[in-house]
């Protein structure tokens, strides 16, 4: 009897000791990795370093699948060294578009102010250009198009601007592109036109 007892002593303590010696998931650093995944979005990582925000998200992906992965294993033959770098990989890129973002978003208000700048200028030189356009008959309907268009810029150009105000450093800018595109095609067709006049 003694040693029946004995022996199940001995067998729970074997297996206690394989219990703690078996891998746990690295739930610490998992909720770390998290954590620094969305402080990065929050400050707009997403937006302003989109490349660097998906390095992170994708090396937070692939470890939350190495997890589950080493999860279905038996116990014994679990291993979450992987995991563990890939964790420790989305928290040093998660922190680095994080810390990147104010200076590109300086950079990119920057693009955008000179892109008002310069739209508006365009603007203005098409309206120009406008006064001096032939009147003919089918002149008159071109111009009546290219003043619709031409409002529809400067439509473009006031929610840049009220993008600008409100810090949204990326739709200003994507806007003033659009508009300044639209403006310079509008001049490019009123040269044509008034050149064709001209050679007339």
């Amino acid at each position: 009897m003694r040693g029946k007892t004995f022996l199940s002593v001995v067998a729970l303590v074997f297996a206690l000791a394989l219990l703690a010696g078996c891998a746990k998931a690295p739930q610490e650093t998992v909720d770390a990795a998290k954590a620094a995944v969305e402080a990065a979005k929050a400050a707009e990582a997403d937006r302003y370093l989109a490349d660097q925000f998906n390095a992170a998200q994708d090396s937070l992906n692939a470890a939350m699948a190495e997890i589950e992965t080493q999860n279905s294993k038996f116990a014994l033959t679990r291993s979450y060294d992987r995991a563990q770098a890939q964790l420790e990989s989305a928290i040093s890129a998660a922190n680095a578009a994080k810390d990147g973002v104010a200076a590109k978003k300086e950079e990119v208000k920057a693009e955008a102010q000179s892109l008002l700048t310069s739209a508006t200028a365009a603007v203005e030189e098409t309206k120009k250009l406008m006064a001096k356009a032939p009147r003919g008959k089918e002149g008159k309907q071109a111009l009546e198009q290219m003043q619709a268009e031409l409002s529809g810029v400067e439509s473009s150009l006031a929610e840049a601007t009220n993008a600008l105000g409100a810090g949204d450093f990326l739709g200003a800018r994507d806007k003033a592109k659009a508009a300044m595109d639209k403006a310079t095609s509008l001049g490019q067709e009123l040269n044509e036109a008034i050149a064709k006049t001209k050679r007339r």
